[in-house]
């Protein structure tokens, strides 16, 4: 049985896939504004997160003005 596709997320990126949105949607994590809440560390802890996520997010963060928060 294959899982849902539950795209879109909020306001996460369409262009970090299906796995990433999922799994931050699982942890919580459903805008830009609650993973504005975590550190890239945290993120990247969450099974799905890699790098390329971590990168689309933080640019569309970046242009409304949020940042993720620092450790």
């Amino acid at each position: 049985m294959s899982t849902p596709d539950i795209r879109p997320v909020g306001d996460l990126p369409d262009s970090m896939g299906k796995t990433a949105p999922r799994e931050l949607k699982y942890a919580g994590i459903d805008s830009l504004q609650k993973a504005s809440e975590h550190t890239e560390k945290e993120l990247l802890a969450i099974h799905g997160v890699g790098p390329k996520a971590i990168r689309l997010m933080k640019a569309a963060m970046a242009e409304k003005g949020l940042s993720f928060r620092e450790s």
